[in-house]
């Protein structure tokens, strides 16, 4: 019995200390800060911010730290946008003259700490960007968030933490964490930083010698990150370590890892979804907060977005992104109410953001346990160092011409490309000479870099397109912002099945990942020896390419200077030197990329579970991520080659697509490797025309012809806000009757259509139309004899069938009266 009651009592102090704890914690004092300044590019971000704050639920009060001079207070006119408190103006700096808006937000908090009544009654500090959206509450405490050691996410472009940056601002570098965004403080520790991280900014804002790009990471060169180094470093110097976490934040474009639920979207990059896209920067000097009526493009509906995407987690990437939008146009519907607005004229998109589905996808989100796993906490044994960082940012490349034939190509990886889940963004790096850049109709088909065509080269005068490739990646390298850590380049006839990621391949700098090119046997024999001080160190690879931004900076010149050296070598074109089977240099730029390498000592890890050539029989267990349809492939009677479509318009002639494959229950089941084999070619060619049809979709304004849209169609739609096109199967239908079997009958289709002149119509069509206008009109004549006759015969019994008449009548206003407010209420989900 003694045992008894000590069990209970020792499980009854466990209890009221964890309920002592939880009230403690309830008790906690909260406040979350952001930092603005008095510009309408700031209220709308106001406005959208509050509208989040509200919706997340998030606990305690929120302040704006408004950054104002006198002159800018005077013609401000949102002080009502948000609770505030006013700050002195740093964006030019009192003592330097230097103009450097950011400042205001180290300056903003320290001065709160400073003057603030509020800032004496808290606990705990959430720290965040206008440029954010809140989707939950965020509680320092359930982030993990102790005294002495803060939260915050991870920004991993802060190369400096790891140079000279870092060695020269800080006496503890080896503390420096690359961090920023979210920051969740204790009240003590961010008392003690603050006069720090403003004091880091001012003195890394000051050292212009190491501002470049390969020292900070800032992509522009300008330091204009200097307040994030500032906190780093401010943070470094007091011995302050964060629980650094890289879920609980995520920009728009980006795909959410599986199980992660982020409470945090940070709009500060562009993002699309479809033909819909949203750019913070371009809306600068926009006064949307105090224009009636007004709000930002509407994004796809969800309905729409289910539509677009079969991967799960890249469209629920593509929920956050058209959330991120949605919430600040409602934050801006609500605000302009408040302004004293009238209300707004009726509209799908209002109606969709006042409903109950829309509050519900909008409803408080909350962190998963996987969304709460710190960084340190995922380090893996075998690679700890790596462990502790985050996935590095991806750049997707690939090389086209202003032809048609690369046109869909184009079409078919920039599909593949969204269904396939890769990271980062991708640009189609564009060379085209003048002439045909002039007639060239594909300049929406992808995010482009536009570079000059080597196609004929500039001194030798010869005739090799291929060597475009290099060319265009080096000026890629000369002229884009770039703030990706890892580039991976494509060819454009290939089609992605899911991602390409280095940290997966195990790609570093120093160690790029490619994929086996054995027909380049000239690394074994003289002609490396001709063109490499290391023809050792040649790797016969090709195709796809994982490399370290480093390493294509200092590799990209010598791949192109190769390609020319070995292009120039026509003695040694021969396929037994070569492995060329056309024995005319074709193959020049790819053993200017080994070459180029073995320079530098650069060694290749060979993977060959990334690509498949369509055709080939694939390895048991493996799941490539790329298809490379360079080459004829087919099953039964059914092929396909890229090289018959070479002059073939299918990308501008609407509903145009390739054969059919063979459907599945076809296939011979007999025999495994040839059942895999094309099942492969299937899935290439179906995602092919797949692609196609969305484009045509989009663009084309209906299904029955092959004749290219309309100019004044194509305008229309460059205006809009977005157009889509949703895959049913009457399309399907349209588009198999429409499809030819073999591209020479396609043009012979198109060349009797272009014959046909436009304003003629046929003679049998004619016909019909004035059979059944005649037809018409006799009918309107029997019609209204009968009614008169009617009348005559029946004038006596006019009240009751008046009588009845009107009961009828009312039930049909009632019914459509019912079935215009219940499609009032039809909100697209």
């Amino acid at each position: 019995m003694a045992r008894v009651l000590i069990v209970s009592l020792l499980v009854g102090i466990v209890v009221c200390i964890g309920f002592s704890e939880a009230a403690r914690k309830h008790e906690w004092r909260l406040h979350t800060l952001f930092s603005v300044e008095c510009q309408n590019y700031f209220d709308w971000q106001t406005v959208g911010l509050m509208n989040s704050y509200r919706k997340a639920k998030q606990p305690g009060p929120i302040t704006r730290l408004l950054s104002c001079t006198d002159e800018e207070k005077k013609n401000y006119r949102g002080m009502h946008l948000a609770p505030t408190f006013e700050v002195p103006s740093m964006s030019k700096h009192p003592r330097t003259g230097d103009w450097y808006p950011a400042i205001n937000k180290p300056a903003g908090v320290l001065h709160w700490l400073k003057h603030s009544k509020d800032a004496k009654n808290v606990d705990w500090v959430v720290i965040l960007d206008a440029d954010m959206i809140i989707r939950g509450p965020i509680l320092p405490w359930e982030l993990g968030a102790e005294k002495g050691r803060p939260v915050a996410a991870y920004y991993g472009y802060l190369r400096g933490c790891d140079n000279i940056l870092a060695q020269l601002h800080t006496k503890h570098p080896e503390l420096c964490d690359k961090v920023g965004g979210l920051l969740a403080f204790h009240i003590d520790d961010l008392r003690a930083f603050a006069p720090l991280w403003l004091s880091k900014t001012e003195e890394v804002r000051e050292d212009k010698a190491h501002w470049a790009t390969n020292i900070t990471g800032d992509i522009y060169g300008k330091g204009w990150i200097s307040e994030m180094y500032g906190y780093s470093f401010g943070a470094a110097e007091i011995g302050l370590r964060h629980k650094i976490n890289d879920n609980l934040m995520i920009y728009p474009g980006y795909v959410p890892r599986e199980g992660i639920e982020p409470i945090l979207l940070h709009y500060g990059l562009p993002f699309s979804v479809g033909n819909w896209s949203f750019n913070k920067l371009a809306h600068h000097e926009d006064g949307i907060v105090y224009e009636c009526g007004r709000l930002f493009p509407e994004p796809p509906y969800p309905r729409e977005v289910r539509q677009m995407e079969l991967d799960p987690n890249r469209r629920r990437g593509l929920f956050l992104s058209i959330e991120c939008i949605n919430i600040i146009n409602e934050g801006l519907l609500l605000q302009q109410a408040a302004n004293g607005c009238p209300k707004p004229t009726w509209s799908k998109y209002l109606n969709f953001l006042k409903s109950k589905a829309f509050a519900e996808l909008t409803k408080p989100k909350y962190p998963t346990p996987a969304t709460l796993q710190m960084m340190e906490d995922t380090k893996e044994d075998d690679n700890a160092l790596d462990a502790e960082k985050p996935h590095p940012k991806i750049h997707t490349v690939f090389s086209t011409e202003c032809t048609t034939y690369f046109d869909w190509q184009t079409v078919g990886l920039m599909h593949s490309f969204r269904l396939s889940g890769q990271p980062g963004n991708i640009t189609r790096l564009l060379s085209c000479t003048d002439e045909d850049l002039k007639q060239y109709k594909g300049h929406d088909l992808a995010p482009t870099h536009y570079v000059p065509s080597m196609s004929r080269h500039p001194l030798t005068g010869d005739w090799y397109p291929a060597i475009n490739k290099p060319a265009a990646v080096l000026h890629w390298l000369n002229h884009a912002n770039i703030d990706a850590e890892f580039i991976v380049i494509l060819d454009a006839d290939m089609i992605l099945r899911g991602p390409i990621t280095p940290w997966e391949f195990k790609a570093a700098r120093g160690r790029p990942v490619s994929t086996p090119y054995d027909y380049l046997i000239g690394c074994d024999n003289e002609l490396a020896k001709l063109h490499t001080s290391h023809p050792e160190a040649c790797d016969k690879v090709g195709g796809v390419i994982i490399m370290h931004i480093d390493d294509l900076r200092k590799f990209a010149l010598l791949w192109l200077h190769k390609t020319e050296e070995v292009r120039a070598d026509r003695a040694h074109y021969a396929r037994n030197i070569t492995g060329d089977i056309y024995e005319s240099g074709w193959i020049s730029e790819m053993y200017g990329y080994s070459f180029g390498a073995a320079e530098l000592k650069l060694k290749h890890t060979v993977n060959n579970e990334i690509l498949i050539y369509p055709g080939y029989v694939p390895a048991p267990g493996v799941k490539y991520r790329v298809f490379h349809y360079g080459l004829r492939f087919g099953t039964g009677n059914w092929s396909f080659d890229k090289a018959d479509w070479r002059d073939v318009d299918m990308v501008n002639r609407c509903w145009a697509k390739f054969p059919d494959p063979p459907d599945l229950s076809t296939l011979d089941r007999a025999n495994e490797d040839g059942f895999q084999r094309d099942l492969l070619s299937i899935e290439c060619a179906k995602t092919l025309n797949e692609a196609l049809t969305l484009h045509h979709e989009r663009r084309c304004p209906n299904a029955n012809s092959l004749s290219p849209p309309k100019e004044e169609q194509r305008t229309e739609e460059s205006g809009m806000s977005r157009k889509f096109g949703i895959v049913d199967e009457s399309t399907d239908s349209i588009s198999n009757h429409i499809s030819v079997n073999h591209s020479e009958q396609l043009r012979k289709d198109s060349e009797d259509l272009d014959s046909v002149p436009k304003d003629e119509m046929p003679s049998s069509f004619r016909f019909w139309v004035i059979f059944l206008w005649a037809f018409s009109g006799c009918g309107f004549v029997v019609v209204v004899y009968m009614v008169y006759s009617g009348h005559k015969r029946r004038g006596s019994r006019a009240k009751p069938h008046r009588t009845r008449r009107r009961s009828v009548h009312t039930g049909f206003m009632e019914m459509n009266g019912r079935d215009r407010h219940s499609r009032g209420l039809d909100v697209p989900l």
